[in-house]
């Protein structure tokens, strides 16, 4: 089955409508709202605090500790059931990796910094929306950071190589892989890459140059939100 032109109208490279803003939730040390198409991820941060029970500590530096969550009624597939999975689990730990690379923990031995991310509406790229997430409630939070880390989901449908795939592309009938990536901007390291699904060489480097050239956007954007929300508490009119 061929697929020439993308469900929602989009070009090959461009994302779904994205939405960002920072310190959102009031009792959390740094938090983060993250939206592409119809996924919403909300991210709060809680630390640097003490590491409890004491064997988990690390005396030497800090460690980050997330913890990712889909509502029960959030998809538009099938119901989420409440409570840890194997999916959560997965993706608790990737977003972990994804995001150490641009943390500074040394000065915080012996603590922890927990990172809780919610997502009440789901289609599609939701692990990518929610890295996006945290990573600006990290540096909400004031968390030493060489860096921010943004992420999208790239892959092919059919014989076309796309960003940002939607839960009815990851759906087709036909040849599907769906990459999520997550980049340091500063360096171009990738700290997450997977693939769900089968793709050729060639299709993965055009997505993967495809995916490099959208997170520069999407880079913009979280660092927007930052800079709307340290303006909005100084007072500025920026």
């Amino acid at each position: 089955m061929a697929y020439p032109k993308r469900l929602d109208g989009r070009k090959i490279n461009e994302t779904r409508e994205i939405e960002a803003k920072a310190g959102i939730i009031k009792r959390a040390d740094g938090s983060a709202m993250f939206k592409i198409g119809k996924t919403v991820a909300y991210a709060a941060v809680y630390g640097p605090r003490n590491l409890h029970p004491k064997f988990l500590q690390n005396p030497r530096e800090g460690i980050i500790r997330v913890s990712y969550a889909m509502m029960p009624f959030s998809s538009k597939g099938e119901r989420v059931r409440p409570g840890p999975s194997r999916r959560s689990k997965e993706i608790s730990m990737v977003t972990e990796k994804a995001l150490l690379p641009v943390l500074n923990l040394e000065e915080f031995p012996n603590a922890v910094v927990d990172v809780f991310i919610q997502l009440p509406q789901t289609d599609a790229g939701t692990r990518c929306a929610g890295i996006c997430a945290a990573s600006i409630a990290l540096a909400d939070a004031g968390i030493p950071m060489k860096d921010l880390v943004a992420a999208v989901s790239v892959g092919r449908v059919d014989e076309q190589v796309l960003v940002d795939l939607c839960y009815d592309e990851e759906a087709f009938d036909g040849k599907v892989a769906d990459v999520p990536m997550a980049v340091v901007q500063r360096t171009g390291e990738i700290s997450l890459l997977q693939m769900d699904g089968e793709i050729e060489k060639d299709q993965l480097i055009n997505a993967l140059k495809l995916g490099k050239e959208t997170l520069k956007k999407i880079f913009d954007v979280q660092k927007k939100a930052l800079k709307e929300k340290y303006h909005a508490e100084n007072g500025d009119e920026e």
